[in-house]
């Protein structure tokens, strides 16, 4: 666990070791959002990074016979 200081300004900064092992970059976007008594912070991903996710997928799906 690595403790962090809030500025003035409400600035916290990400640790080194925790920024490189999320692959974070300089100007990257986060979504942040409180849970509880706790902050959250998740970083955004653009969107092209999904592309192809889906690649091979079967869009068909088996119904039962006792459904419409």
């Amino acid at each position: 666990m690595t403790i962090v200081i809030i500025s003035s300004k409400y600035q916290v900064v990400i640790p080194k070791d925790i920024g490189h092992s999320l692959n974070l970059k300089s100007g990257q976007k986060m979504q942040m959002f409180q849970l509880g008594e706790r902050i959250v912070l998740i970083p955004q991903k653009n969107i092209k990074a999904g592309r192809g996710i889906l690649k091979g997928i079967n869009p068909v799906v088996k119904k039962e016979r006792d459904r419409f």
